[in-house]
């Protein structure tokens, strides 16, 4: 249930309200928005009365939440999010290029690299210092090191950078560097993580789950959401099918139903769906007419 004040609510009325919910055993939410503040109500075992809130003063309407994921609903919030970061808004009707190599090797290679991609539209640098692999024998990723490398990308360049943070014990540290912190598709129902995530001040980049529905991944986000950190960008990075022509299969059609389904951006990782070089200019021809948000491209 989401419950939408009126702009001339005052806080002791939000207020209110909020105590009715609590009193109700629920979780109330305040979200303020551009003009007014609305209220989500969670937590709930069945449906509220409307009733219980139409009467009280400040509050404009009562919608119901149909959704089993409530935060990240477009029918809990119909505007969309836009989530700033360095100086770059991501889900603003402009398209968001992120760029750089897949994992951070040197200091040399990732300030080349940044300033190739910066000069070609780059606006966010993206880099692993930490890297899960298939093999046990792939390299890892440089740790501590690669993020302070990342941190000295950001300060010559001007870019913000986003990198992948692998578990808990890591990811205080990763937030001391990253300006945005990646969840990665192995990631998504790490539930324990996504809590973390949930309590984190810096935006979180989700990643879809290789074998995911986009159902599971708005529950992955919900948990983020839930936790109270709002600032969740979606990415889709292509899904496992039986072809061989990829490495992944990139699923287009999430972009129109997310968009329809969710206010949070999309973002389309073309590199990890192809797997290939020569796939990467088409699918990223694609996700910008299927109207994405922006783009994740791998640089090496």
């Amino acid at each position: 249930m989401l419950i939408v004040m009126s702009n001339t609510a005052t806080q002791a009325q939000i207020d209110a309200v909020v105590a009715v919910v609590e009193r109700n055993a629920c979780k109330a939410r305040p979200m303020p928005g551009g003009d007014r503040v609305a209220i989500g109500v969670l937590h709930n075992k069945g449906p509220l009365d409307a009733a219980l809130f139409l009467g009280l003063a400040g509050v404009k309407d009562v919608i119901p939440v149909t959704r089993p994921y409530k935060l990240v609903s477009r029918e809990f919030k119909p505007e969309d999010t836009i989530v700033s970061v360095g100086g770059v808004n991501i889900g603003n009707g402009h398209m968001t290029m992120i760029a750089g190599p897949c994992a951070i090797e040197s200091e040399e290679q990732a300030m080349t690299i940044a300033g190739l991609v910066k000069e070609a539209g780059a606006t966010i640098f993206r880099g692993g210092a930490f890297k899960p692999r298939t093999s046990p024998y792939s390299f890892q990723g440089l740790g501590e090191e690669g993020l302070q490398i990342l941190a000295q990308v950001r300060e010559e360049t001007g870019m913000p950078v986003v990198t992948e943070v692998m578990d808990e014990q890591t990811f205080g540290l990763v937030e001391e560097y990253a300006d945005i912190v990646q969840i990665g598709t192995r990631n998504m129902q790490n539930y324990s993580l996504l809590k973390r995530a949930g309590k984190s001040e810096r935006p979180v980049f989700l990643k879809r789950g290789m074998a995911a529905t986009i159902d599971e991944w708005f529950m992955a986000a919900e948990y983020i959401t839930e936790g109270g950190n709002h600032n969740v960008i979606l990415c889709e990075r292509g899904v496992r099918t039986f072809v061989h022509h990829s490495r992944n299969t990139l699923d287009i059609s999430a972009i129109p139903y997310v968009r329809n389904e969710s206010h949070l951006p999309i973002i389309i990782d073309p590199s990890h769906a192809a797997g290939r070089r020569d796939q990467v200019l088409p699918l990223s021809r694609a996700a910008v007419a299927g109207n994405a948000h922006g783009l994740m491209v791998e640089v090496i």
